[in-house]
């Protein structure tokens, strides 16, 4: 699901877990901060339903995060927040982006 957020764009743990509909919010930042960096999941991506990066085990922010963000053209505002109305995935495009997912795999079933 965290692969599907496009870059430029943020999603929250709710949104992804909520999508998910199998966790809550804590477990998807568990499972991101467990992910291995060969994976290449746009981790950065998510945030908090402020906004905001949330802070770290080591405490604090990950600078990585905001860095990886502003690059990808996301504006943090002078609080550190990010405006989820221009920069967030609505809640339409992640359905859209689990149905397409299933329709292209059906699509690839019968390419086979």
């Amino acid at each position: 699901m965290v692969a599907k957020v496009p870059a430029g764009r943020v999603a929250t743990y709710g949104q992804i877990a909520s999508a998910l509909g199998r966790c809550g919010p804590r477990q998807v930042g568990t499972a991101l901060a467990h992910v291995p960096a060969a994976l290449e999941i746009p981790w950065q991506r998510i945030v908090n339903s402020k906004g905001e990066i949330s802070a770290r085990r080591e405490g604090g922010p990950s600078a990585e995060q905001g860095v990886r963000l502003q690059a990808e053209g996301v504006v943090f505002n002078k609080h550190g927040r990010i405006d989820l109305q221009r920069f967030g995935w609505t809640r339409e495009e992640i359905l859209w982006a689990l149905e397409s997912e299933s329709f292209l795999g059906d699509w690839d079933e019968l390419e086979s």
